[in-house]
């Protein structure tokens, strides 16, 4: 339910109901497509159209798809400005697949985001029930809220509990040689989540992506594609259980693949996707069509190989929040062709050393630690550019204490320092005045540096053949 329901149109800028009625028409297609009781589709169309004369109100015109109010930003040139649901009224946080900002120092704010999105939130018993099933204790990831929200995860644990397997599915766009810190969340949480379930996985690398959004060239762009892949062998993913693929290779040598691309496309309208992701008629057609080709791999018969051109293996999509547009315009499509809709888990994301305003840039040293950094430059970015959350002065941080929701070393904790007890330890500390704001800077360093060393030892180990073994297309160690 969003929360335009009882607000109405005032103190909401054009752009902010431009985006409620975008979503509140999202979800009415997807009740429609799910064939739900007559009276919530009824009660969804009702709310459709207050929405929609809420910005007649405002605007003077009548809602179109596609077009969004003349003061909505312009599209920078790396990508597409906010399209449906991600906002950018004043004041708002601002995500979607290529831009991510918020004027607040603790970062976005997730529980609204939950909402504008409309996705469920990972609570307590959502967490439980994981332990119950998988019988394991839950990844820190799910503990700490860093995975925070979900779409139909219940339905995967319903399947696995009947023995029905499903399969992984995540991905990374390969912008530079070298990946940060950030990058590796996602991964590790998926290698986890196979762990715990044992199902297959499958990695995108969008090389094709890369080289339509960025001033890069198509060598340039697989060549770094292969080069992040050893970065995500390095996590520990078992090649009997893992098949890597880059667009630009994969594309061409499995029909099924291509076949599932050009059946979304299909389905999918020039106004739907300029609706989704804010493309403009200057935008080049590589870019329009892109979003079938990362749709694609959440269907199984997207890879005969692993699954025996089976098409009802359900796919779960471990992502960070910014890639759900994507994954909301597949869920629509799929009953449409014949498919089970991805199921969702999305991530927080990792700040900038700078602060939680934005995400990082894989493009600024100084935004984040890289896997490539040595130790020496882990304690200096640190020490220099990591956000304190501490006070002016040592005298007043032990009179009034640091706050731990702004401070970026924190935040870097709660992700990397796996001891529950001694984080909130430091939490304490830090918030009564009796940790520095030096000492807690200590702390992520000595958390950090012998992690990456151990990410790079095990790097050194994976060879070009390596990664041609987990990028061959092949039966994986699943039967179906």
């Amino acid at each position: 339910m969003t929360d335009s329901q009882t607000d109405g149109p005032a103190g909401r800028t054009p752009v902010e109901l431009y985006e409620k009625v975008t979503a509140q028409g999202e979800k009415v297609r997807s009740l429609k497509a799910e064939k739900a009781p007559k009276a919530d589709i009824e009660a969804a169309v009702k709310q459709l159209l207050q929405l929609k004369g809420d910005y007649k109100t405002v605007t003077g015109q009548d809602y179109k798809a596609g077009c969004p109010p003349s003061d909505a930003p312009a599209p920078q040139d790396n990508g597409p400005s906010p399209g449906e649901g991600e906002g950018e009224g004043e004041g708002e946080d601002v995500v979607d697949p290529w831009n991510v900002s918020t004027s607040s120092a603790k970062g976005v704010d997730y529980d609204k985001l939950i909402v504008r999105f409309g996705s469920s939130k990972i609570d307590q018993d959502l967490v439980d029930r994981i332990e119950r099933v998988t019988g394991q204790r839950p990844h820190h990831f799910l503990r700490r809220g860093i995975f925070f929200s979900h779409r139909d995860m219940q339905q995967i644990l319903d399947a696995y509990e009947n023995k029905k397997s499903f399969y992984l599915y995540t991905g990374r766009g390969p912008s530079s040689e070298a990946m940060h810190v950030g990058h590796l969340i996602p991964f590790i949480f998926t290698k986890w989540l196979q762990d715990v379930f044992d199902v297959p996985l499958v990695i995108q690398m969008t090389d094709d992506e890369k080289y339509l959004w960025k001033d890069l060239s198509l060598e340039e762009c697989h060549r770094y594609a292969m080069e992040n892949a050893k970065d995500i062998i390095a996590c520990g993913f078992d090649i009997n259980k893992t098949f890597i693929f880059s667009d630009l290779d994969y594309m061409g040598i499995s029909p099924g693949f291509y076949r599932n691309v050009v059946k979304i496309q299909k389905h999918v309208t020039f106004n739907q996707v300029k609706g989704i992701f804010g493309f403009t008629d200057s935008d080049c057609i590589g870019k329009i069509s892109f979003p079938a080709i990362q749709a694609a791999p959440s269907f199984s018969t997207s890879f005969p190989h692993i699954f025996s051109n089976r098409k009802d293996v359900q796919c779960l999509i471990p992502c960070a929040i910014d890639q759900d547009p994507y994954f909301r315009m597949t869920r629509d499509v799929a009953p449409r062709i014949g498919y089970p809709k991805p199921a969702l888990l999305h991530s927080t994301f990792f700040p900038a050393l700078q602060g939680a305003q934005t995400k990082m840039s894989a493009s600024d040293p100084n935004s984040s630690i890289f896997l490539t950094d040595t130790a020496k430059q882990i304690k200096n970015k640190i020490n220099k550019h990591a956000f304190s959350g501490g006070k002016d002065t040592i005298e007043e941080h032990r009179k009034y204490g640091g706050n731990p929701d702004v401070d970026v070393s924190f935040m870097y904790l709660t992700f990397f320092l796996e001891d529950d007890e001694r984080l909130e330890k430091i939490r304490q500390d830090y918030t009564s005045g009796a940790l520095l704001t030096g000492e807690l800077k200590k702390c992520l360093i000595e958390t950090l540096q012998p992690m990456i060393s151990a990410h790079q030892e095990r790097r050194k180990l994976v060879t070009d053949e390596t990664v041609l073994q987990f990028m061959t297309p092949r039966k994986l160690a699943f039967d179906y």
